[in-house]
Parts: C-alpha cells; sequence; structure tokens
C-alpha cells in the first residue's frame, strides 16, 4: 500500500447470490481489480465488504465488476433503511414461496403418476403417451418454474464460472432429456425425476432462505432501535420532523417514555435513561446538563432538552451497526481453507459426474456386483435396468448431491450468530479472526487504570485521631480542598458530600507544592498532605504511624490532616478495583486462563491492587512504549495473549496483542485498535467475549465436520448407483439446512459471566 493513501470502504447489497460458489466467484473477480486491496463477500447476509483506494477506482465502477460477474446490485443506501430492506426480504421470500408451493402443485401428480408406474407398472394411458404428459408437467417445473435457477446457471456459465446452480440445472436436464430420449431407445425415463428435484431444490431455498433471514437478525434488531422521528425545538415552536430532517445543533425535546432521537449533550432537564440496548445493562442511569446521551435510548423520568452533536452514520448507533456488520462479513481463519475447498468443488465434480457416466457405461464390471447386493435393501436399486439407464441414474445423484451449499454455510452463519449475540451483550466483535483465535487465548494482560480499576480516585478508610470525630476530620478537610482541582482533593469533597456534610469557606488559601495544601477554616489553621509537610510543621503523627503504614502497604495515598497544630487524622485515597474485578479474574481462572497486570504505576501500588484481584503476575513501571515489549515477550513463550486496556497509551498493546479488548468507557483510539469492544466498563465482557468465542468456534467446528462428512459418504454412495436422484437432492438440501439451523441453535449458548449468573438465580 502506499505511503499517504487513505484507503476506503463500502459496503455492497448484492443481488443473485445462490450458493459459496457465486460469493467466491465474486471475490475472485474483485481480488482481480487494481485498486481494491481486500473484499470479503458474505453468501448468507448477500453482502460484499470491499477496501479500495478511491484514487483509482470508485463505487459506481466496483459495482459494475460485480455486475460484469453476473449478479446484480441494489442501489448504494445513504442511510440504514429497515423499512425497504424488510420490503425487500418480504418480496423475496413470498416470491420464493410461491416458486416452491406451485413446483409441488405440478409435482406432486407426476409422483402419483411414477409411483403407478414404478410399484405397479401399470402406464396409464399407454407408455408413449404417460411420458408425453410426464414431459410436459416436468417442463413446468424444471424450465417455468424452475427458471431462477436456469437463469443463474445460464449466466455463471456465461461468465466462465460454476456455482451450485450449474449442477441442478445438468441434473435436472439430463434427467428430462432421458424422457425425450426413452420415446425412440430403450433407454429408462427420469424425466417424473426432474421435476422431484427441482421441486425439492426450491424448497430447500425457502426454507434454507428463512433460516438465513434468522442468522441475520442482529443487523435488523439494531436498525429497529432508532428512532424514528424527533420533536425539534425550531422558532421557538416544538416541530415533529422524520430524524433524517435532523441536524446537528438542533435541540430536542424528549419526554418520559421516549427514545433519545440521536446522539446529544443534555442542555435542560434531569431524568433516568434506559440505555440496555448499549450496554446490556438492565439498571437505568442519571443524566443531567452536560451529560452525553446516545440515541435509541429511552427516557424513563424528567423531561430533556437535548442538544443534538451526531447524526445518520455518524451516530454510536450506526457506529455499532458497521462494527456487526463489518464482523459478519470478515472470515475466520478456518474458512479460508473451506473456502478454497469450494472454490473447486463444482468443477471436480462435474468431473467426477462424467467419470461416473463414463464407467457405469464402459466398465459396468466394476459396479453391478455392489447395485446386486444393494438391491435387496434398497428398494430404488435395480441392477437390471440398462447400462445407459444405469450411467444416468448414477451420473444425475452425483451432480445433485455434491453441492457445495453446506461448505460455504458452515462458518459465516455461525460468525453471524455470534457476532449478533455479542452486539445485544455489549460486546462488538470487530474482526471476525478474533472469534478463532480468542478461544485459544492463555494469559488476558489486563491494564490497570481504567481497566482493572475505576480510573478516579476514592476515599476508601477514615482513622481519626484519639478523641477526633470522623465527621469533623471530613468536614475540615474537605473544606480546604473544595477548591482543588487535584483529583485527590475531589475524592475527599465527593466524600463529604455524599455524607451530607456541611463545608465551610476556606480562607487564605495556600498550595504547598509537592507536600500539601493549608487554609483558614472557621478560625482554624488546617494543613493537609504528606509525612513531611506534617513533620516541617511540627506535627506529632506517631500516634497514627502503624495505621498509615497498612494503608500505604496496600498501594493507598494516605492523606494527614491537623489543625492549629493538633493531628486530626488520616483520609485514604486509592483508585479502587470494579466491582466485579475480582470475579471475572477468578473466572477466567476456572476458564483455564491465567491473568497479568500491566502498568506503569510503581511495584507497591500495582501489588497492592494485583492482590486484591487475585493477579499473580505484576508488570509494573511500565512505560507507553515498554508494554509493546512485555506483551512480545509472554507471546514468545508460546502464549496466546489477549490485551484488555482503554487508554490511548493502551493503543500500541491492544494492536500487538493476539486479541487486543477495549473497554468502550476508554478512548476511540483504544477502541479503534482493538479487535474486540467491551461496550460497558465492567470486566464480566471478557468472559462474555471468551465464552462467545469458544461457542461460536465449536458451532463452525460442528458445521464443518457434518458438511464434510455428509460429502464424504453421500458421493461415493452416488457413485456407486446407491443413492436415488431425489434422496440425493433432498440430502443435498437438509445438509444446508442443518447447518443454517445448528448455527442458530448458537442462540441458546450461555455465554454470560457465570457470577453474573449466579446473581440472577438469587434473585
Amino acid at each position: 500500500m502506499q505511503k499517504g493513501i487513505s484507503m476506503e470502504k463500502t459496503k455492497i447489497d448484492v443481488d443473485g447470490m445462490h450458493c459459496a460458489s457465486c460469493a467466491m466467484n465474486i471475490e475472485k473477480a474483485l481480488k482481480k481489480t487494481r485498486g481494491i486491496m481486500n473484499v470479503s463477500v458474505n453468501f448468507p447476509a448477500e453482502k460484499a465488504f470491499v477496501e479500495f483506494d478511491p484514487t483509482v477506482l470508485d463505487y459506481d465502477q466496483i459495482t459494475q465488476v460485480i455486475r460484469d460477474t453476473g449478479y446484480e446490485v441494489r442501489s448504494e443506501p445513504q442511510t440504514p433503511s429497515l423499512e425497504k430492506e424488510d420490503e425487500e426480504d418480504l418480496s423475496e421470500m413470498r416470491a420464493a414461496r410461491s416458486r416452491m408451493l406451485l413446483a409441488w402443485v405440478f409435482t406432486v401428480p407426476v409422483m402419483a403418476w411414477m409411483s403407478l408406474e414404478m410399484f405397479f407398472g401399470i402406464a396409464w394411458l399407454g407408455e408413449p403417451l404417460y411420458t408425453v404428459i410426464m414431459l410436459a408437467l416436468a417442463a413446468s417445473v424444471v424450465f417455468f418454474i424452475g427458471w431462477p435457477t436456469q437463469r443463474s446457471a445460464l449466466k455463471s456459465i456465461t461468465h466462465r464460472q460454476a456455482n451450485m446452480d450449474v449442477l441442478i440445472m445438468l441434473g435436472t436436464t439430463v434427467s428430462f432429456i432421458t424422457g425425450i430420449v426413452s420415446l425412440f431407445t430403450e433407454i429408462r425415463s427420469f424425466a417424473a425425476i426432474s421435476a422431484m428435484i427441482m421441486a425439492i431444490h426450491l424448497t430447500g431455498r425457502t426454507i434454507e432462505s428463512a433460516a438465513r433471514g434468522r442468522a441475520s437478525q442482529a443487523i435488523r434488531k439494531l436498525l429497529q432501535l432508532g428512532a424514528k422521528t424527533a420533536r425539534v425545538l425550531r422558532n421557538g415552536t416544538e416541530q415533529d420532523v422524520p430524524i433524517e430532517e435532523v441536524r446537528v445543533g438542533d435541540v430536542m425535546i424528549v419526554r418520559p417514555g421516549e427514545k433519545v432521537p440521536t446522539d446529544g449533550i443534555v442542555v435542560e432537564g434531569y431524568s433516568a435513561l434506559d440505555e440496555s440496548m448499549v450496554t446490556g445493562e438492565s439498571m437505568p442511569v442519571n443524566r443531567g446538563p452536560h451529560s452525553p446521551v446516545i440515541g435509541a435510548t429511552v427516557n424513563q423520568e424528567g423531561l430533556l432538552k437535548v442538544r443534538a452533536t451526531k447524526i445518520g452514520k455518524d451516530t454510536f448507533l450506526a457506529h455499532i451497526i458497521r462494527l456487526v456488520e463489518e464482523a459478519q462479513g470478515s472470515k475466520v481463519p478456518i474458512q479460508e481453507f473451506a473456502d478454497r475447498v469450494t472454490a473447486v468443488f463444482v468443477p471436480v465434480v462435474l468431473g467426477t459426474a462424467v467419470l461416473t457416466f463414463l464407467f457405469w457405461l464402459l466398465a459396468p464390471g466394476l459396479f453391478t456386483p455392489v447395485t446386486r447386493w444393494a438391491a435387496s435393501l434398497l428398494p430404488w436399486v435395480n441392477p437390471d435396468l440398462g447400462g445407459v439407464t444405469l450411467a444416468f441414474f448414477a451420473a444425475v445423484a452425483v451432480l445433485v448431491i455434491a453441492c457445495p451449499c453446506a461448505l460455504g454455510l458452515a462458518t459465516p452463519t455461525a460468525l453471524m450468530v455470534g457476532t449478533g449475540m455479542g452486539a445485544r451483550t455489549g460486546v462488538l466483535i470487530r474482526k471476525g479472526e478474533a472469534i478463532q483465535t480468542l478461544k485459544d487465548v492463555g494469559i488476558v494482560v489486563f491494564d490497570k487504570t481504567g481497566t482493572l480499576t475505576r480510573g478516579t480516585p476514592e476515599v476508601t478508610d477514615m482513622v481519626p485521631a484519639p478523641g477526633v470525630e470522623e465527621d469533623l476530620l471530613l468536614t475540615l478537610a474537605a473544606s480546604v480542598e473544595s477548591g482543588s482541582e487535584h483529583p485527590i482533593g475531589k475524592a475527599v469533597v465527593k466524600r463529604a458530600r455524599d455524607k451530607g456534610l456541611t463545608l465551610s469557606d476556606a480562607k487564605a488559601l495556600r498550595a504547598l507544592r509537592g507536600r500539601g495544601i493549608e487554609a483558614e477554616v472557621q478560625g482554624s489553621r488546617v494543613i493537609i498532605g504528606s509525612r513531611v509537610l506534617m513533620q516541617e510543621s511540627g506535627i506529632d503523627i506517631t500516634l497514627l504511624d502503624f495505621e498509615i503504614e497498612g494503608l500505604e502497604a496496600e498501594g493507598k495515598t494516605a492523606v494527614i490532616a491537623a489543625a492549629d497544630g493538633r493531628l486530626l487524622g488520616c483520609i485514604a485515597v486509592a483508585d479502587t478495583l470494579k466491582e466485579d474485578a475480582v470475579q471475572a479474574v477468578q473466572e477466567l481462572g476456572r476458564l483455564g486462563i491465567e491473568t497479568a497486570m500491566l502498568t506503569g504505576d510503581n511495584r507497591r501500588t500495582a501489588e497492592a491492587i494485583a492482590r486484591s484481584a487475585g493477579i499473580t503476575r505484576v508488570l509494573a513501571e511500565v512505560l507507553p512504549e515498554g508494554k509493546v515489549r512485555e506483551l512480545k515477550n509472554l507471546q514468545s513463550t508460546g502464549k496466546v495473549v489477549a490485551m484488555v486496556g482503554d487508554g490511548i497509551n493502551d493503543a500500541p498493546a491492544l494492536t500487538q496483542a493476539d486479541v487486543g479488548i477495549a473497554i468502550g468507557s476508554g478512548t476511540d483510539i483504544a477502541i479503534e485498535a482493538s479487535d474486540i469492544t467491551l461496550v460497558r466498563s465492567d470486566l464480566g465482557g471478557v468472559i462474555t467475549a471468551v465464552k462467545l468465542s469458544r461457542a461460536t468456534f465449536r458451532k463452525i467446528r460442528q458445521n464443518l465436520f457434518w458438511a464434510y462428512f455428509y460429502n464424504t459418504i453421500a458421493i461415493p454412495a452416488a457413485i456407486l448407483g446407491l443413492l436415488h436422484p431425489v434422496i440425493a437432492e433432498a440430502a443435498m438440501a437438509m445438509s444446508s439446512i442443518n447447518v443454517v439451523t445448528n448455527a442458530n441453535l448458537l442462540r441458546f449458548a450461555k455465554v454470560g459471566p457465570g457470577y453474573e449468573q449466579q446473581g440472577a438465580n438469587r434473585a
């Protein structure tokens, strides 16, 4: 890639794909196009994700490549349109269902009539007329009702490509032609079978389409979250406008029970908002003036006035939808192997079918012992048919059984369901390969500040001197610190206000650089600060020496207070662990994953925090540039390393890790550098991500196993003439349906943190 060139990404909706081979054909054509750097075509989602150089080609040129390959492109959407997508999907589903039902209207009489001839030897109306009528009924199904399949196959052949529809077209057409030939020769007619193959194919396509739709519901549900209208203040009056007409800077009125139309800042009012759609957290959060709010969250209590800051594709919800779509369109490493197999599968099947026909025709003695043995077990096996008929029988079965559809659906459908589940639980999987890598993680490295800890200091301990009340200690200290911008001072003031204490004005305030602060409060000279300051001021702290040393040993900052030369006591301040940090570390241990903490803090503080969290490996006093080196050292031991961080200085480490996990409350840079983003700031998302990875990959392995196993068993059986073409087509359709259904079962996997589930059970 040339330096200085900014690559662009685009998503293209593709119509006309009928199998994994179609997706591979489009990918190959796009990859050959100059200016396209990366491309991934998702067959179940019917989308192409393309990264390209805008100085070389544009969107229209990319779509023209797809059209030249034989597929259609839907118009470029400006914003996601749920109604339009619903209408298109419903229209497609109705058309597929209508074709299926109409096919069976013609096929059921064919089956009934064929059964009379097959089982009872009754060719009603006589053999020639029976065959002619059967050809007419079959032609209606194969060439008229099944025309979309035939058209797709012809397009594919025209573009010198091969897809599943080519196999179906050849299987049905060859079967149909045997009916015509049977009028003039001794060859057995398979015309009825051609109608049955097409009817079963259309049935499988309809069921598979519905199942694929369920797999892609994550995007649909996210789109449903967005508000459709907004109440905007314009020229002093309230106006209801479509969400598309909201502009940055507009002030929106949001009443209780309504959705916040788009991202913004509260300018007036107080309320509690349900942000569960973003965080998965059921508890509402309080919002007031200057608080940021997210579009599509629900206002539960008071009236809010919100100034819009982001609209359309720039909103948080649109960003989530984009991340989920990109993840669903990406590929895991194991899929690359499946894609290589799929790419050559159809040509190999065509060659196998031709060889099968020739072997049966030229050397029938190779197979007849097997068919005679199987004739007593399988009613459709008849070794006494003519050699040409048996050759057609086996070749057609090979054509319709060996479809790569199940193979192509195995990975993307599971990935779609898995990433969708993650989005609903606050775990945004930005890169598909993270799904495969995370399941093998051997060690999770946590950044300390803002990741394991809350990121802001809090008062943890109050140690008043003998004879001093705790409230007096806190009141005087907070009164002095009330004007301070230092995080420790803010923590002391917050504790006093939380307790409802009344603070006094501080006069003659003087900051003592590096040591503390002094002021006059209620007529007393109050000083707050370090041991050094107390010694300089002649304050004896011997009475609290033991307690102060104990607090400092725990990694806490001890702030000592005195008034008029008298020791008041000590206040301990520390950046405390998040509520679920200990449980998260314990559960990772139960999952067989080691944990470590990486921080730039001094070793004593770091070890105290790590001890509290249950982490034994501590990498302390590491500068930002040293974090990458520490991760490389861990990786050199052969372990797969995941890094969890939230800050700008974590971005290089998140990129270096095998899997980078960013806390959603962190910086945009950290989020962009990560593979997985946790929308909530709690650490339960790490557990969810690991469990989701393992559950998703388990489904991928199951799907690939059954897809390969099915073809391994079915193709040899078809070559030996043991598989009826109709049963072959039914088995092929069922294999694809089975793969998609199995992927959808992933929805029922328990991927949440165990301690959350236990708490729910207790409740």
